[in-house]
């Protein structure tokens, strides 16, 4: 007797969709093709895209420390919410994930609590360059998460040779946030209080991209893997797409949505990130980087804050919005609208995680592989709003707009933990296994 049978829909194998039947047995795909065996439960995917589990390597849970804001069984049911099946999350925690007993300490935390499956980011400090040798090995642990520039949270490596220590010791690949420390604090004096605007001048364009090519220079230097995230750039994008290799990095949808100065004039302080939302020239940059795949994934940087401290004046309001429950259905009218093909999402979302930080058995269907999967339906129709968003925070940057294609089912482990938008059964996800 068979688990779980998904049938009658288009999957998504070897790059091409195919009308094949799927049957789960033991948590893994045993056979892909026509079935005659009986299974305990059926998914009926007529009409539906039968797509690999999709993975979202950057959110923030906030657990330990800011648990009003999320923690990580919320941000899992946000997650399974929006068809995400996986996720990388952030050290910048209180206290932050530094130290051995932090990391067990949060793989003790999510243990049973969370809804998808999961792994968690080292925090590097200027201390503790001599563990991240012994990382390689560390149960779900998906990497080595760099701040060369301050953000939320105290995790912060500023000064070169501290940096250029991280890359020399690290065993894992290092994903860098990528602002300048020195260029952030000489930019202070352009901050104007109570408008939001500022903020992507203060975060100017040059802090982005001399940090990024200092990055790009210490992990080719000791030719180590460099995931840099969120860019934000048309300089940046020129610039990785020459060095290509052990460095890859990552757009949020976000970047890929919204721009500036409309975003600032329509949200507020609840457009306001970091790296900061530019104009549309930088938008329209990010896109060609997408459209010509020379970026290599979309993560949300799910970064949930409760209204009362994003309704606080610039520049006290703190930076980050939620995303890990809208980057599928934003993503997959994005597809709708053409801007990029249901292909390249895959690879941004499923194939392209794999091959970077080396997580087994994911990002396909293939037999013998794990049954996750994100099956959507591109013709249904879904308007955002605030109620309906499942992290603590209650709100999304996208609260009344219209995307069109959406996750309707989402399973994880061979079990469906989200169907037609609501969460089913336990939370029973489990750390992800690399290489």
């Amino acid at each position: 007797m068979l688990d779980l049978i998904i049938k009658n829909g288009q999957c998504y194998i070897n790059g091409k969709l195919e009308n094949k039947d799927i049957a789960v047995k033991d948590s893994k795909i045993l056979k892909i093709g026509e079935l005659s065996e009986e299974a305990k439960e059926v998914y009926d995917a007529q009409n539906q895209i039968v797509l690999p589990g999709c993975i979202d390597t950057q959110t923030h849970f906030r657990e330990p420390g800011s648990t009003d804001t999320e923690d990580l069984h919320s941000g899992s049911r946000a997650a399974v919410a929006g068809g995400i099946t996986a996720v990388f999350e952030m050290p910048n925690t209180n206290p932050p994930t530094s130290n051995i007993k932090e990391f067990q300490r949060k793989l003790d935390l999510a243990r049973n609590r969370m809804y998808c499956n999961y792994a968690f980011y080292f925090g590097a400090t200027a201390e503790n360059v001599n563990q991240l040798s012994e990382l390689k090995d560390l149960e779900g642990c998906c990497g080595i998460k760099l701040f060369v520039g301050s953000s939320t949270g105290t995790l912060l490596v500023a000064l070169e040779k501290d940096i250029d220590k991280v890359f020399q010791n690290c065993s894992k690949v290092v994903a860098v946030h990528s602002e300048d420390e020195e260029i952030l604090n000489m930019n202070k004096k352009l901050i104007k209080n109570g408008d939001v605007h500022s903020h992507p001048v203060w975060r100017s364009e040059e802090c982005a991209i001399s940090s990024t090519r200092r990055i790009v220079r210490i992990a080719k230097k000791y030719n180590k893997k460099a995931h840099v995230l969120h860019i934000t750039t048309k300089q940046e994008i020129d610039f990785l797409s020459q060095h290509k290799g052990n460095i890859t990095f990552e757009i949020t949808p976000q970047h890929l949505t919204i721009y500036a100065p409309d975003c600032y004039d329509k949200l507020g302080t609840y457009a306001q990130m970091n790296p900061p939302i530019r104009d549309k020239s930088h938008y329209d940059r990010l896109w060609y980087a997408v459209r010509n795949n020379i970026n290599d994934t979309i993560g949300s940087d799910h970064a949930p804050h409760l209204k009362v401290n994003k309704d606080k004046e610039y520049p006290n309001s703190p930076s980050g919005m939620p995303g890990v429950q809208t980057l599928m259905p934003v993503m997959l009218n994005h597809v709708n609208e053409g801007k990029l093909s249901l292909t390249q999402l895959i690879r941004l979302v499923c194939e392209n995680p794999i091959k970077i930080f080396g997580i087994k058995n994911k990002g396909y269907i293939k037999e013998g592989f794990d049954a996750d999967f994100t099956i959507v339906d591109m013709n249904k129709k879904i308007i955002i709003k605030n109620e309906n968003i499942e992290s603590k925070c209650g709100w999304s940057p996208f609260n009344g707009d219209e995307f069109k294609g959406i996750p309707v089912a989402t399973i994880v482990n061979g079990k469906i933990k989200m169907q037609n938008g609501k969460l089913i059964g336990e939370a029973e996800g489990k750390p992800m296994i690399f290489d």
